[in-house]
């Protein structure tokens, strides 16, 4: 059973419909029973990172969460901030990330960035696929669409999946191990966003 975590941040009831289109069945659920017995989960986020952790702090659910995640390894997929939340911590707040993903979460760099670039990143980007993975099949010459001021900084580079060019090239998706997680959102992304949703139910 696919998990949608609500911990009261992000497009849940997007997310849910946009797998129903690739004929999977999820349930939107903060019962602690019921994401215990996931087989896969998604942790979506949107706002402003304390807030989001905040929330998911607060829901009494991340006990469960790290015990489905780092001991039993069952597939995780943060989208948004839930990838900004993988991290340790970030720029945009006070409060430490869940840390398990090494790395950070910076603001673009506008002295880095020509002044077309706007903050924030609102549209459609392509995505260079850095490794061989099993979420990228079938997708070729991707775009996702992007909502971000912010973009997470891995310790590792292994853990980067794809990357993206904003005024320079930042971190679009990582990968370790069951841990996904991706700065676009795969629910407004049309056929990429369903194709990469398809390969995490489907290859995960």
């Amino acid at each position: 059973m696919l998990v949608i975590v609500d911990y009261g941040a992000g497009n849940l009831g997007s997310i849910q419909n946009m797998l129903l289109k690739v004929g999977a069945t999820s349930v939107i659920s903060a019962d602690e029973s019921v994401i215990n017995s996931a087989s896969k989960l998604l942790l979506p986020g949107i706002g402003a990172f304390d807030n989001c952790m905040e929330k998911f702090n607060g829901s009494g659910l991340r006990d469960i969460m790290e015990t489905k995640v780092n001991k039993e390894k069952t597939p995780l997929m943060g989208i948004c901030v839930g990838l900004q939340m993988l991290m340790e911590n970030s720029e945009e707040g006070e409060m430490d990330g869940l840390g398990w993903i090494g790395g950070k979460v910076v603001a673009f760099d506008k002295q880095k960035m020509a002044e077309q670039h706007k903050v924030p990143n609102m549209g459609w980007l392509e995505v260079k696929t850095v490794k061989d993975s099993k979420l990228t099949t079938a997708l070729t010459d991707a775009r996702f669409y992007f909502a971000h001021s912010f973009h997470v900084v891995v310790d590792n580079p292994a853990d980067k999946l794809l990357v993206a060019e904003y005024g320079y090239e930042f971190v679009a998706a990582i990968e370790r191990d069951n841990i996904i997680g991706v700065q676009f959102h795969p629910e407004k992304s049309h056929r990429f966003g369903m194709q990469l949703l398809k390969n995490f139910v489907t290859n995960f």
